[in-house]
């Protein structure tokens, strides 16, 4: 029985892992709840799964969060300090880190401290400090075992490969809704058209990235410190169909690819169970429906996120956490109507190029880069609006 503290239940990622513990709960108890705003949803989880602490991160909502479940014999706590303190609880074994953004960072080195295993669905933590972070994990000896589907691909064509040198991987992108889109054209998109996903059903952030394809990027970051790899050994790899999630080429040109149905459910269950495989009920690749799998390079003058993401990694430095202060700023303002799709791309790029470089960044360094570039993102969406 492992005990879980999940970070974010109440979004995408929590809501399906909480599915896989319930189809599990012979393997699975729930230890700790945490969400920020879904106060609702977070009630009847908590109702659910009777865990021992409940935590929302914002403070204002707590007396209501608390007087909902006054009836259950459930700790109730708010704040971001708090999220921070729960993860590091004795009974938990592993934690789920669903959170999005930024703020899922002070939470990980928490819980890694405190000798935690990590299930890391939180991309953004090694985008903006994965040197930090893999060096705390190897220090504390705690294994980060990857939920994003791509990454767990990697892991998983990785098994039984540890000594073998991998040449490079094949990062695979859907593309996003805006594939086949021209530049005059998305200058033009809504709100509306980028959260249609064609293949993914994610939160509302996660999906404008993946239509930008900063999430991709963000991706090829966190790759890099999962892997121990060079920028240069990976690849993306436009492939729409989203069937295989990601492959391994070897220094003997072999190939090894891990595919599957769309469905976030697999990647969470092997990082919750790993090693051993679950059975699950999800659908089975049919490969009948599929009579072709194809791939395109990514277009990174008209998706430029892509780009810039590249340019981080090999600054190097405080400039990841400098992207992705920026990508969330504009994304929010994107989502609310105030800036448009193609200007997110030219606010980030002004905000790397304007924001105070530091080439060894301490983790206070890291809060401080936080709040800059984010006063710049936003002065510059004001200005470019």
């Amino acid at each position: 029985m492992r005990h879980l503290a999940i970070l974010g239940s109440t979004g995408s990622i929590g809501t399906q892992t909480l599915q896989v513990v319930s189809e599990n709960p012979d393997l699975f108890e729930v230890y700790a709840l945490t969400a920020n705003n879904n106060i609702d949803l977070l009630v009847s989880q908590a109702h659910r799964f009777l865990p021992e602490v409940v935590v929302t991160a914002n403070e204002k909502l707590y007396p209501e969060l608390k007087e909902a479940l006054e009836d259950l014999p459930i700790k109730v706590w708010a704040g971001a300090d708090a999220i921070a303190q729960v993860v590091q609880m004795e009974p938990i074994d592993m934690v789920v880190t669903a959170m999005v953004g930024y703020s899922g960072l002070h939470p990980t080195i928490a819980a890694i401290k405190a000798g935690k295993a990590i299930a890391l669905a939180n991309k953004e933590t090694l985008v903006v400090a994965g040197e930090l972070i893999t060096s705390l994990s190897k220090d504390y000896n705690v294994p980060i075992l990857p939920v994003d589907s791509e990454h767990s691909a990697i892991f998983q064509c990785l098994a039984g490969q540890w000594d073998n040198p991998v040449e490079k991987v094949l990062l695979t992108a859907s593309g996003g809704p805006f594939r086949t889109k021209t530049a005059a054209e998305l200058a033009c998109v809504t709100k509306e058209q980028a959260l249609k996903h064609p293949n993914w059903a994610m939160g509302a952030k996660v999906t404008i990235d993946s239509a930008s394809m900063m999430n991709k990027g963000f991706e090829m970051i966190e790759a890099k410190w999962l892997f121990g790899l060079a920028p240069e050994q990976i690849q993306v790899v436009v492939h729409p169909q989203s069937v295989i999630h990601s492959m391994v080429q070897f220094e003997d040109g072999s190939v090894i690819a891990q595919m599957g149905v769309p469905d976030m459910k697999l990647p969470i269950a092997y990082a919750l169970s790993y090693p051993k495989r679950l059975k699950n009920r999800t659908e089975r690749l049919d490969f009948g429906k599929y009579p072709s799998l194809t791939f395109e390079e990514p277009d990174m003058q008209r998706f430029r996120n892509l780009s810039f993401a590249y340019e981080a990694v090999r600054t190097g430095g405080n400039m990841p956490c400098i992207l992705n202060a920026a990508n969330e700023v504009v994304v929010d303002a994107f989502l609310h109507d105030r800036t448009g799709f193609l200007t997110m791309s030219d606010i980030i790029e002004k905000t790397m190029q304007q924001a105070a470089f530091i080439a060894k960044p301490s983790y206070d360094d890291y809060i401080a880069t936080d709040l800059e570039a984010r006063k710049i993102a936003s002065n510059l969406t004001i200005k470019m609006k």
